[in-house]
C-alpha cells in the first residue's frame, strides 16, 4: 500500500510555523513538533494539496510553494509506504487559527532542531535551507530510525 502526502514548512522572518500534535485521538505522531500538511484527495497535484492541508491546518492561504524534494518513508505506520512531497513558502496571506490537531507556534529557525522532533526531521529540515532538489529514504521500526539515504539533484 503508498500513501502520497505533502509536508511544508511556513517561513517568515528566520521563523518557521510548526504544529505540536497534541490534540487528535490516535495521532501516530502525538507529542511530536511537525511542519504542516498531509494527504492527498483523489486528483490533487502536490501543491494543490500543499495549499489546500496548510489552509486546513493554520488558516494561511500559501502562494508559490517550493518543492524541494520527495522523501520515502516504507512502512512509516506500519500500514503503508509514504511518500512525502517536500515544500517550503514564504508567500501566505490570512491569519493563523486555532488547529484541531495541535499547536501552532512560530519558531525561530536556530532552534527548530531542539524541539521534540522525528529522529528523520533532524536530518532533512537542514536540507530545506540548502537550495538543493532531494530523494531520500527514511526506515523507522517502532518509531525509531533505522537508516537513511539520499540523493542531492
Amino acid at each position: 500500500m503508498m500513501q502520497l502526502a505533502t509536508l511544508c514548512y511556513v517561513m517568515k522572518d528566520n521563523k518557521t510555523l510548526m504544529l505540536y500534535r497534541n490534540k487528535k485521538e490516535n495521532d501516530y505522531h502525538e507529542g511530536k513538533w511537525n511542519g504542516l500538511g498531509g494527504k492527498f484527495e483523489k486528483g490533487e497535484t502536490p501543491e494543490e494539496c500543499v495549499i489546500r492541508e496548510v489552509k486546513e491546518e493554520s488558516g494561511l492561504e500559501i502562494k508559490d510553494p517550493k518543492l524541494h524534494g520527495i522523501i520515502t518513508f516504507p512502512m512509516f505506520d506500519g500500514l503503508k509506504d509514504w511518500y512525502v512531497f517536500m515544500f517550503t513558502v514564504n508567500n501566505f496571506s490570512g491569519n493563523i487559527i486555532e488547529s484541531n490537531e495541535g499547536k501552532l507556534e512560530w519558531i525561530p529557525n536556530d532552534k527548530l532542531l531542539e524541539l521534540n522532533l522525528w529522529e528523520g526531521d533532524k536530518i532533512f529540515i537542514p536540507w530545506l535551507f540548502q537550495g538543493k532538489y532531494f530523494s531520500a529514504k527514511f526506515i523507522y521500526r517502532d518509531k525509531k530510525l533505522i537508516s537513511h539515504s539520499v540523493s542531492f539533484y
